[in-house]
């Protein structure tokens, strides 16, 4: 397990912002010189701290581990991908803040660092975010036992285009290749649940023209376009998900979550929830000192709860 972990500027801003959880740590994604889709480049990451801890230019991606005391922990866990417009991360907003709250509540969090499309830096810049939730969601898996969590209940969370990269994953994972050397890509990425806030979920035109730009895809490529528009990628399989969003959200359509929403009750989802706020626009994380709004993270963990109630009626 030490091949994963790193000593860096980040790990040391991560540090000192995440003080006051044990175990705290930030580790690495791939082994060293194993990053797939990756290529040299002098393209260099960028940690800025103004209005929160904001990262771009991700070259590295790794998770910072949020474990609640073992005397609290519930044994499930959320990853968390902040969002940004794939272009930017909203690390702290979005991120380590999140993972403060699920820590609170006895759960464990993961904050993704992942990489955001670049064609400097990357072959195939529309695979690599999903490449690395995919990576992501195995390793917690992989070491699930280590850290006392139950490996079957293990969610996706994501804010914007961090809501997208969570809803891709809930819908194009696989269940790891037995054949693989590494022992982690042998391990299952589906979700066992996803929670999504203000979520891109679309690629088509009619919701946003400007998300398959985002990814690199291109507007001439209509099968790749289709095929991260998440609303045409549900099946029955599909994990459940809960969306969260203002009613008022001017930069991302809430027929987005709808698209969701009505795709997964569709193909017999169960379990799968919408709420809408009546204000709150776009970005408010965890909406601290926003009245009603920042109601949504209990909702949230209500619902993660209630996953396990059997009755359907």
């Amino acid at each position: 397990m030490k091949k994963y972990f790193k000593l860096s500027l980040l790990f040391f801003l991560l540090a000192t912002t995440l003080r006051g959880f044990s175990q705290d740590s930030v580790m690495l994604l791939y082994p060293k010189g194993q990053i797939p889709n990756s290529r040299k480049s002098t393209e260099k990451e960028i940690v800025k701290i103004t209005d929160g801890l904001r990262i771009e230019n991700v070259q590295v991606p790794d998770l910072a581990v949020f474990l609640p005391s073992q005397r609290y922990r519930t044994g499930e866990s959320v990853i968390i991908c902040p969002g940004g417009g794939y272009h930017l991360l909203s690390y702290s907003l979005e991120g380590t803040d999140v993972a403060r709250f699920w820590n609170s509540k006895g759960v464990a969090a993961f904050v993704l660092k992942y990489r955001l499309p670049s064609e400097r830096s990357q072959t195939e810049p529309y695979k690599v975010p999903l490449l690395d939730a995919q990576r992501a969601m195995r390793l917690v898996r992989y070491y699930a036992e280590e850290w006392g969590l139950n490996p079957d209940k293990i969610g996706i969370m994501g804010f914007s285009a961090g809501g997208h990269l969570a809803a891709t994953l809930s819908t194009h994972y696989d269940q790891g290749n037995p054949e693989a050397k590494d022992p982690v890509e042998r391990v299952s990425c589906r979700p066992d649940f996803s929670i999504l806030v203000y979520p891109v979920i679309s690629c088509m035109p009619e919701f946003d023209e400007n998300n398959y730009k985002r990814l690199f895809v291109g507007n001439d490529n209509k099968d790749l376009i289709r095929y991260f528009s998440n609303e045409f990628q549900v099946t029955p399989d599909t994990p459940p998900a809960v969306m969260i969003q203002s009613a008022n959200d001017s930069s991302v359509s809430v027929e987005n979550s709808i698209a969701y929403f009505r795709a997964l009750k569709k193909n017999g989802v169960k379990r799968s929830a919408l709420f809408f706020y009546p204000y709150g626009q776009h970005g408010f994380g965890l909406a601290i000192k926003k009245g009603f709004l920042s109601t949504w993270p209990e909702q949230a963990y209500e619902w993660m709860k209630a996953l396990d109630y059997k009755d359907d009626e």
